[in-house]
């Protein structure tokens, strides 16, 4: 005999924080495209003296904190993925259906939207600019790229993506196991910028690309929080009301 699964109604979402700070960013990394923030930065982790980025031949940021963190996180999305599928096997999986949908989902897309932006967008790694010994041209976000045979493939930051994704488990979390859920972001969001200041060490993102990743990542798990998860008690018992006949 089919079992009907009840979901919890979801806390409301403030608008101003989920929304708010992301667009408060966006407008903050647009204008600090008027000064020269990333470049400062970006010499602070490059040694002049070697010219090269003071990360670049580190075994830890490149083979643990890069290859192995990544894959790490790969393995849990395979995972989750196959937790998806036997949810339509396993009865006991059965009732977090949807909630291993909308993980599912929002890591495909706060993962897969870094490819296509960095080819569409062409922006420069530092460690291929002249600034730091390389041989292409620095161009601020907006601006139009200089002629080059080698377009770079630097904004957004991939590896950022990889920890930042995980804002998805905060939501998927939020309205089950709140508690949970906050453990989640904080470490989301630490893993995220852990990553970013290691690709920073090694010359291959400015600030501001890890930035406007931790944003996307955002914004694409909330949407699909919204899309798949989300459940407003005010909105059903308004649609209900709606639905109920008036007697004469």
């Amino acid at each position: 005999m089919p079992t009907t699964v009840t979901r919890p109604y979801s806390q409301p979402l403030n608008l101003w924080l989920c929304l708010g700070i992301p667009l408060l960013g966006a407008i903050t990394l647009i204008l600090l495209e008027l000064t020269s923030l990333d470049m400062d930065l970006a010499r602070l982790a490059y040694d002049s003296a070697s010219g090269e980025f003071i990360g670049k031949h580190s075994y830890f940021l490149e083979d643990i904190l890069h290859d192995r963190a990544k894959q790490v996180v790969i393995l849990f999305s395979v995972l989750s993925i196959v937790a998806f599928a036997c949810s339509f096997l396993l009865e006991k999986l059965k009732p977090i259906r949807r909630e291993l949908g909308c993980l599912v989902l929002s890591l495909a897309l706060s993962t897969g939207f870094v490819t296509p932006l960095k080819a569409a967008t062409a922006v420069q790694c530092p460690w291929s600019l002249s600034e730091f010994g390389g041989k292409e041209t620095y161009s601020e976000l907006l601006s139009p790229r200089p002629a080059t045979d080698k377009p770079g493939r630097c904004w957004p930051g991939g590896h950022a993506a990889t920890g930042f994704t995980l804002f998805a488990l905060f939501f998927v979390l939020r309205d089950r196991r709140p508690r949970m859920a906050r453990a989640a972001l904080v470490f989301a969001f630490g893993l995220g910028s852990v990553f970013s200041i290691g690709r920073m060490l090694q010359g291959a993102h400015f600030f501001s690309h890890n930035v406007w990743t931790a944003i996307f990542c955002w914004l694409i798990c909330l949407g699909s929080y919204y899309a798949v998860l989300y459940r407003s008690k005010v909105a059903e018992e308004a649609t209900e009301s709606a639905a109920v006949p008036v007697r004469s």
